[in-house]
């Protein structure tokens, strides 16, 4: 049901400030009561679009959308086949639902494989590891590295020992707070291990919860400093590792990583629109993205997300409403590489981002939907505070702060208001 947010400030906020994006100061001429009447007169459509949605015909549709996906591509890797297979079914899915405008806008994006990777402990005791590699990480020689390990617990730990990192894999067992600062050692670990003359980086892996399951992700190289390879591994693995350095033990590892990186390809982003009535210029932007790592499915992260976005204006389309804004579906091409065809996106349209009145992603999950999280100023987030009333019969009416995603920052960074779903932990 969470893709109901989306439907619902699409078409309501649509309507609202005379043409007027929803992030400038000045509110149009008309007072807050006058916008608030309005929003609370859409109540017979918000109704509407739940009885379709949740009771009518759309039951359960984008579910079914997304298990045809993921079912007959499987993953969706930057630079392989599989993604752009899936973008040419989306392309022809979205032509076929009488959707307007649609097209591909073409993108580069970066080719990485991770070839076949292993590591094992071969001191204190023999140990084979769950690993994955993280995007981008490059290989180890055929041989592999076989080195001493070095466990800490933070970037300033490996600071103050950094004598002691030169030669070894670093290991971090950093503890898990939530994943926006925990995931700064998948994504930095290499290159702060890198500074201090470390061979490698193992990443504990930015999970709340494991059964002894390695998470891979995007990772960082930077300019000026040596790359290593790096993976993630388990939990487990990493709090076992830690205990056995608390008791004097001397760890060491043979890791192997068959992991190359090719130059880019072409790939694109796929757009589609139900064009407004009155202000077709202005643009209200939903989105997800398509691609996903090589070891799943990408069903949750972020088909689910994507699914959602199309289904807002499937529903929209269904009940033969027209905005008055200009919604547009956008989904994204290798955001799992850092946002690639989002920034190029924002490169190619930034010139009228004055028509943009609010962008929207959907890549936190989809589960029990609790709210939207919102970036804009305070009469932008009270206008958005009323919209979300309307999902009262559902009961999903929370406004949070920090609405904010990979694939939208650029908009929101240069001053337009964006929504992110908020969920409910699973």
């Amino acid at each position: 049901m969470k893709f109901l947010l989306f439907t619902f400030v699409g078409v309501h906020l649509l309507s609202l400030n005379s043409g007027k994006s929803i992030y400038r100061n000045d509110i149009s001429q008309r007072t807050f009561q006058e916008i608030k009447e309005e929003i609370a007169h859409y109540g017979d459509v918000a109704k509407a679009i739940i009885n379709l949605a949740v009771y009518g015909k759309a039951q359960n549709r984008s579910y079914e959308r997304l298990a045809l996906l993921v079912d007959t591509v499987g993953p969706r890797l930057s630079g392989t086949k599989s993604l752009e297979k899936a973008i040419q079914i989306m392309y022809q899915s979205l032509k076929q639902d009488g959707l307007e405008n649609v097209h591909l806008e073409p993108v580069k994006i970066p080719h990485w494989e991770r070839g076949e990777e292993s590591a094992v402990m071969l001191e204190p005791r023999m140990h084979k590891m769950a690993i994955l590699g993280l995007g981008s990480s490059i290989g180890t020689p055929p041989e592999g590295i076989t080195a001493e390990v070095l466990v800490v617990t933070s970037f300033d730990e490996l600071q103050r020992r950094a004598p002691e990192a030169r030669g070894k894999i670093v290991v971090y067992n950093q503890p898990y707070t939530n994943y926006s600062q925990t995931v700064q050692y998948r994504v930095q670990g290499a290159v702060e291990a890198a500074k201090v003359g470390a061979l490698a980086s193992l990443i504990r892996s930015v999970a709340s919860f494991s059964i002894y399951s390695p998470h891979t992700g995007v990772q960082e190289y930077q300019d000026g400093v040596p790359k290593i390879p790096t993976a993630c591994i388990t939990v487990e693995d990493a709090e076992m590792m830690s205990r056995m350095v608390s008791r004097g033990s001397r760890i060491v590892i043979q890791l192997k990583m068959g992991a190359k990186n090719y130059p880019d390809v072409d790939s694109f982003n796929t757009v589609a629109e139900i064009i407004g009535g009155k202000y077709p210029e202005q643009v209200v932007l939903v989105s997800g993205h398509l691609d996903s790592w090589d070891v799943g499915q990408g069903a949750m992260d972020d088909g689910g997300g994507a699914f959602i976005s199309w289904e807002a204006l499937s529903l929209i389309k269904d009940l033969g409403l027209r905005p008055k804004r200009t919604l547009r579906l956008v989904l994204w091409t290798a955001e799992e590489q850092g946002g690639i065809g989002a920034f190029q996106y924002y490169q190619l349209h930034k010139a009228n981002i004055s028509k943009y009145s609010l962008v929207m992603e959907s890549d936190s999950g989809t589960f029990l939907p609790s709210g939207l999280q919102f970036t804009g100023s305070e009469k932008a987030r009270a206008i958005i505070k009323e919209v979300m009333n309307l999902l009262q019969p559902i009961n999903i009416t929370q406004v949070f702060s920090d609405g904010e995603g990979t694939d939208i920052n650029f908009w929101i960074q240069a001053g337009v208001p964006g929504t992110l779903e908020k969920d409910a932990e699973p």
